[in-house]
C-alpha cells in the first residue's frame, strides 16, 4: 500500500503553519465530514472498486482503483505518518511487518550486480536477507563499523547503491553520524536507508538529516500494544518513485484490521513515548548503579559514548536499552530471568509492558568484535510504575546472586 505527497495550501493562498509533530498527530489523516462526524475511521476492508461509467473505468479514474492499492482507512494512516515524517516526506507505504518493509525498500533500490553497505548492528534479520536472498540474486553487500562516519567513503565501490544505517544499533546501541554518512552516500550518488525504529519519526526526523528512505518496525512503538505486525516505508521525493514501484510489483498491503490499530497507536504515541523515556532513563541510571552491572548502553545517558550524537540528532529516547553484567555464569543469569515477574521474556518491545531478554552479538558480526565483557540483557522499559520495576529486578538479582 502506498500514498504520494499531494500539494496543500490554505483557503488564502499560502502555506500554512504546519502543526507540532504532537498535534499532528491527533489531528492529522483525519476528515469527520467524511467519516459522518465520527472521529476515527471506519475499517474498509475491499478489493474490488466500482466504477460509475465505462470512461472512469477505462481512465481509472478515482481516488481508490483497487483494496491492495489502497482504501480509506490507509489514507488516513498514510496521511498522518506523512505529517509526521515531516515536509522533506514524499510518500510512505504500509507492508505487513517491519521486516517485510525492510525487504521491499531493498528489492526497489537495489539490482543484480549492485554493492551495498550495511552497518555492522544492523537489525539480524536485516542481514540474513542480505547474506541469503540478495546474494542469492548478485547483490554483494560489506558491513561497516557503526562509529565510522566519514570514513564510509573508504568502503564504497563503483557500483554502491546503498547504505543502511541503523541508530542507536540493534542490542549493542552504538550511535553512528546518520548526517556524515549521508553526505558521503550523496556525494557517491548512493541512497541512505534508515532503521529508524528504536526512535521513531517522533523523536528522529532522519528524513531531515540526509536520509532518503526511513523504515519502522510499526510492529513497535507505533502499534504499542504487542497486537500487530506492521511496517512503514517513508521516503524523500529522490526514494519515493523506487519504493512505490516496488511496493506496487511486488503486491506488498497490510491487512485494514492491523491499518486501523496502527493508526489506533499512532494517536497516543507522544504521551507513551514520554512515559518509556523517563522510566527507560530512570531504570538505566538505577541499573548503572548497581554492584552486579558493568555498564549501561544507552545513548541518552551522559555517560554514553554515543550521547553527544545522540544529543544533536535526536529529541528525545525511548524504553530501550542494554546492561553488560559483570562476569557471571549462565546458570546465574537463567535464575535472574526465572524470579523477574514483571518483566516478560519475549523477542518484540514498543507495547505498554516490561521485557527482558539475554543476547549476543558475536555470532554474527563481522566488521567489529563483540566483546562486551560480561554477559548481556536487552531491556524494554514499559507503562508500569517504576519503583515496582525496580523491586522486580531486586528479586531478580537476588536470585543471581544466590546462583552465583
Amino acid at each position: 500500500m502506498l500514498r504520494g505527497k499531494q500539494m496543500k495550501s490554505s483557503k488564502d493562498g499560502g502555506a500554512s503553519k504546519p502543526p507540532k509533530p504532537q498535534t499532528g498527530l491527533v489531528t492529522s489523516g483525519r476528515d469527520t465530514t467524511a467519516q459522518k462526524g465520527f472521529i476515527n475511521p471506519p475499517v474498509v476492508r475491499g478489493s474490488t472498486v466500482l466504477y460509475p461509467t465505462a470512461e472512469d473505468l477505462h481512465a481509472h479514474r478515482g481516488e481508490f482503483q483497487y483494496g491492495r492499492h489502497g482504501t480509506p482507512t490507509t489514507k488516513a494512516l498514510q496521511d498522518a505518518l506523512m505529517t509526521l515524517e515531516g515536509p522533506n516526506c514524499a510518500g510512505v507505504g504500509l507492508a505487513p511487518s517491519g521486516v517485510a518493509a525492510i525487504t521491499t525498500t531493498l528489492l526497489g533500490v537495489l539490482k543484480a550486480g549492485d554493492h551495498l553497505l550495511v552497518i555492522d548492528n544492523a537489525y539480524r534479520p536485516t542481514r540474513n536477507f542480505c547474506d541469503g536472498f540478495l546474494k542469492r540474486y548478485g547483490v554483494e553487500t560489506t558491513y561497516f563499523d557503526p562509529l565510522i562516519g566519514a570514513g564510509i567513503e573508504s568502503h564504497f565501490k563503483s557500483n554502491t547503491r546503498a547504505i543502511v544505517v541503523e541508530a542507536p544499533g540493534s542490542q549493542s546501541f552504538e550511535m553512528s553520524d546518520i548526517p556524515a554518512i549521508a553526505a558521503v552516500a550523496h556525494r557517491k550518488h548512493a541512497l541512505v536507508i534508515d532503521d529508524n525504529t528504536w526512535a521513531t519519526p517522533l523523536y528522529h526526523r532522519s528524513l531531515d538529516q540526509g536520509v532518503d528512505v526511513s523504515i519502522q518496525a510499526a510492529t513497535k512503538y507505533i502499534g504499542g500494544h504487542s497486537d500487530i505486525m506492521f511496517g512503514t516505508i517513508s521516503a524523500n521525493a529522490k526514494a519515493w518513485p523506487l519504493i512505490a514501484e516496488s511496493i506496487r510489483l511486488l503486491g506488498v498491503c497490510a491487512g485494514p484490521d492491523d491499518v486501523f490499530l496502527a493508526l489506533r497507536g499512532l494517536r497516543t504515541l507522544s504521551v507513551r513515548l514520554a512515559h518509556h523515556q523517563q522510566s527507560g532513563l530512570d531504570l538505566a541510571k538505577w541499573l548503572a548503579n548497581r554492584p552486579e552491572v558493568l555498564r549501561v548502553l544507552h545513548p541518552a545517558l551522559g555517560s554514553d559514548p554515543g550521547h553527544a550524537i545522540w544529543k544533536r540528532d535526536f529529541t528525545g529516547a525511548t524504553g530501550l536499552f542494554s546492561v553488560v553484567l559483570k562476569p557471571v555464569a549462565q546458570k546465574s543469569v537463567d535464575a535472574m530471568l526465572d524470579a523477574v515477574k514483571l518483566f516478560g521474556m519475549g523477542y518484540s518491545w514498543g507495547g505498554f509492558e516490561s521485557l527482558v531478554i539475554p543476547f549476543d552479538c558475536s555470532t554474527y558480526r563481522s566488521a567489529t568484535k563483540w566483546n562486551p565483557g560480561g554477559p548481556t540483557l536487552r531491556f524494554h522499559i514499559g507503562l508500569e510504575d517504576v519503583d515496582d520495576l525496580k523491586a522486580d529486578l531486586e528479586g531478580g538479582f537476588a536470585a543471581l546472586r544466590a546462583a552465583s
